[in-house]
């Protein structure tokens, strides 16, 4: 067996032990209901994680960085590039997860925080999603989440926040990017200032905000060639301990740069049955003035559904989203933009590229997540 092969093993088991930490579900789970923290089991010992609270206020750019005593984060960049006048979507994420742990391990390398990177391009002339993905635990330099602004990494990949802008840099086997992101807008607010509910209970919540209508510009390489590159993005920042309850199954959410300089985020989570648990969103206008939607003002409504070759998975990838008197139609910029995650999170979601429409005329662009479509996504 040569060399290569020895490495491709070994990282396989590392990425399996890290997704076990992740997604094994633990029969003791439990929300206990105390205001300064939420934990995770009442047995023994373990990690104690911090609750989503009304009332707090998010400080910039204190927020933009980690809050390791939460249990679940991530920093979201999705876009579109125009390469040589040819459209492109593309994802960057990072995740950091508090996994649980005996808080009297004193071993330096117990995973305390784990730390898992997603990139994507997504290119109609290759016809699906190319992807890749990287996990491993924080510390040693090798990965890790800043405090107070925003830097996280694992190895080679990054995002970092250099004053006025941001910049992601990663070099995977199909394609590499170097790109950076001037903000044209404040932060947007999610939800109540800030807290945006993910279920009727209360501790079913995260802090929650977004950067739309990102100015972007840098280089994309593939197959050998550098290209210079620009367009929009937009970036989500949030982190909770307790994103979704048991009686959801995952979520369909949908942010959009629209060509007037307005913003829109909606979302809603579904139940077994197929329809909304909850719902939210939130619509900043051109002149500045943001409107937050109550759960009952957001609607999904699908038009048309993809079945993955590779997972059998049906994913409804047109859809009619309404938003208070605002309705959209959206469409893949192509439909397999499926994402098989299980290496780092152990999960197969779809998330691409998609275009908005109003009375059918071209309206924005943006990016649409659909996940719990192959299994429930367990956080």
């Amino acid at each position: 067996m040569n060399a290569d092969k020895i490495n491709f093993l070994k990282r396989r088991r590392t990425l399996a032990w890290l997704t076990g930490l992740l997604v094994t579900p633990n029969a003791s789970s439990q929300v206990t209901g105390q205001p300064s923290s939420v934990t995770s089991s009442l047995r023994h010992p373990v990690t104690p994680f911090a609750p989503v609270v009304p009332g707090y206020r998010l400080q910039f750019p204190q927020d933009e960085g980690s809050h390791p005593e939460f249990r679940l984060e991530w920093w979201y960049v999705t876009g579109w590039l125009e390469d040589a006048g040819r459209p492109l979507g593309f994802q960057v994420t990072f995740f950091r997860a508090r996994p649980d742990l005996k808080h009297d391990n004193p071993s330096a390398f117990a995973p305390r925080q784990i730390m898992i990177a997603h990139a994507a391009l997504s290119d109609p002339a290759h016809g699906k999603l190319l992807h890749a993905q990287r996990a491993a635990r924080a510390g040693f330099e090798l990965a890790g989440a800043e405090q107070g602004r925003t830097r996280v990494w694992v190895d080679d990949w990054l995002i970092e926040q250099l004053g006025r802008y941001y910049r992601a840099r990663l070099s995977a086997r199909d394609f590499q990017l170097d790109l950076a992101f001037v903000p044209t807008q404040p932060p947007l607010l999610q939800g109540e200032n800030g807290l945006s509910r993910k279920g009727p209970a209360q501790e079913s919540a995260s802090y929650y905000y977004s950067l739309p209508q990102l100015k972007v510009s840098g280089m994309l390489a593939r197959d050998g060639k550098q290209r210079q590159v620009a367009g929009s993005a937009w970036l989500d920042h949030e982190w909770s301990s307790q994103y979704m309850e048991q009686d959801a199954v995952g979520w369909d959410w949908v942010g959009i740069n629209l060509d007037d300089g307005s913003a829109l985020m909606a979302f809603r989570m579904r139940d077994r049955q197929g329809g909304s648990y909850w719902a939210g969103g939130a619509l900043r206008r051109a002149d500045g003035i943001a409107r937050v939607f109550a759960p009952d003002e957001i609607r999904f409504t699908p038009r048309r559904t993809w079945r993955s070759p590779r997972t059998g998975a049906d994913y409804p990838v047109s859809w009619t989203v309404k938003a208070g008197d605002l309705e959209i139609a959206i469409e893949p910029l192509f439909d397999d933009q499926e994402h098989d995650t299980r290496r780092s999170t152990g999960t197969i979601y779809w998330e691409g590229a998609a275009r908005a429409f109003v009375e059918g005329k071209p309206a924005g662009r943006g990016y649409l997540e659909l996940t719990g479509y192959w299994r429930r996504p367990n956080l």
